[in-house]
């Protein structure tokens, strides 16, 4: 395994991906246990990854628009799932087809063929189906329902492999965290601990580190005078560490920026105005999860190097821009 991808695998990338409706958003919220997204928001206009743990482990999530968004075009949505591999790139540990308890219907059993058309058909082997529901409910009563009961189900999670986890509307009910984290070990252990990848995402993960090699080149001169400014401060153990905290800051940043701009993306899409906020976005999460005692220290020097780097291109709206289409 090369150096990149031992890098790559340091976070549990996961895409969430939903049919209709608001759960896609709430499952996000449950991992990140965090009201990332406004309880009734059902699509998005922009993909978006956001960063936090689950059951203690460092996890990035990619979120998407709702494959029926009415209100995306054929050719926006395709864009929009390019955007999202990019942001998923080298490839996702998981899938999470996530959808409502209580709204299970007939159409939502083509969505497992839509999503193999869009990320391949091998992707079915790393997609577990997520089902949102509401209360206190008797897990035997719901186990019986999706393998028993409820064809409709039983039908959409063998698509699946039979994999499937329930989880709670209410994102600060986080008690099953455990279980889902286990899941989807056993499921990649199945596939030999390899992450899902495929011709576009390899063509994706290409482009993202041609990215980053161009934003490296620009930033070395920039660098190299942080360095030296830390020399000048700091002694032995406690500079290599000033070092590294600086290094990996710049290093989370340039890979972001990377995902949301490289030349794979701009074949298909138009680099403007909705850019700014996605990228502003993922460039916040990113330098926030970045934690440390040398934070403080390194902080004008990585504040510095995002705000001359990013300038105008990620400036941006305070202001989300949700498409809801429930």
């Amino acid at each position: 395994i090369s150096q990149n991808e031992a890098l790559a695998d340091v976070e549990l990338r996961v895409v969430v991906i939903g049919s209709s409706g608001p759960s896609q958003f709430l499952l996000t919220n449950s991992i990140l246990g965090r009201e990332e997204f406004p309880q009734d928001v059902c699509s998005i206009a922009r993909s978006r990854k956001n960063y936090g743990e689950i059951a203690g482990r460092r996890v990035a999530v990619v979120n998407g628009p709702n494959l029926y968004d009415k209100d995306l075009s054929p050719t926006k949505m395709k864009e929009e799932l390019r955007r999202c591999k990019c942001l998923s790139s080298p490839g996702p540990h998981a899938l999470l087809l996530t959808f409502d308890l209580a709204n299970i219907c007939p159409n939502d059993i083509k969505t497992p063929k839509l999503i193999m058309k869009h990320f391949g058909k091998n992707c079915r082997n790393y997609t577990t189906v997520l089902l949102a529901y509401e209360g206190d409910l008797d897990r035997g009563a719901l186990d019986e329902r999706v393998m028993r009961t409820d064809w409709h189900l039983r039908e959409l999670v063998e698509q699946c492999g039979c994999r499937y986890h329930f989880f709670n509307k209410d994102w600060k009910e986080r008690n099953r965290d455990r279980e889902l984290l286990q899941k989807i070990e056993r499921m990649l252990a199945a596939m030999g601990g390899r992450f899902y990848t495929s011709h576009s995402y390899r063509q994706a993960e290409e482009s993202v580190r041609k990215e980053e090699m161009k934003l490296k080149k620009k930033r070395a001169p920039e660098t190299e005078r942080v360095w030296h400014e830390l020399e000048e401060q700091y002694r032995g153990e406690e500079l290599r560490w000033q070092i590294e905290s600086y290094n990996a800051g710049v290093g989370a940043e340039i890979r972001a920026k990377a995902e949301m701009d490289n030349s794979w993306l701009r074949t298909s899409l138009a680099v403007g105005t909705g850019l700014g906020f996605a990228a502003g976005a993922t460039l916040g999460m990113v330098i926030g999860s970045v934690e440390g005692p040398g934070g403080i220290a390194v902080g004008g020097a990585v504040g510095g190097a995002v705000g001359g780097a990013s300038g105008g291109a990620v400036q941006v709206a305070i202001e989300h821009k949700y498409a809801c289409v429930c």
